[in-house]
């Protein structure tokens, strides 16, 4: 049996919900944040949600940080 639609847009919705909260909740540095960022990051990556930084955004502040540290991706790698 199928879940009805209604069934998974509340699922949808709650899973959103928890991930903000539990986000806002936690204290930076607090074992399991990185953990739940991830979370939070394969969520948005799954629904198709893009962001361009806009000046002053967060996604800015963001970019502009990651820029303090260049990635090489011929050099940089995990193995």
């Amino acid at each position: 049996m199928a879940a009805s639609k209604e069934a998974l847009n509340a699922l949808h919705t709650a899973i959103a919900e928890k991930l903000t909260e539990s986000i806002e909740a936690m204290p930076a540095g607090e074992k399991g944040l990185a953990a739940i960022l991830n979370v939070a990051r394969q969520f948005v990556k799954d629904n198709g949600i893009e962001a361009l930084p806009s000046p002053g955004s967060p996604m800015s502040k963001l970019t502009n940080k990651l820029s303090e540290y260049p990635f090489d991706p011929q050099g940089d790698s995990i193995n």
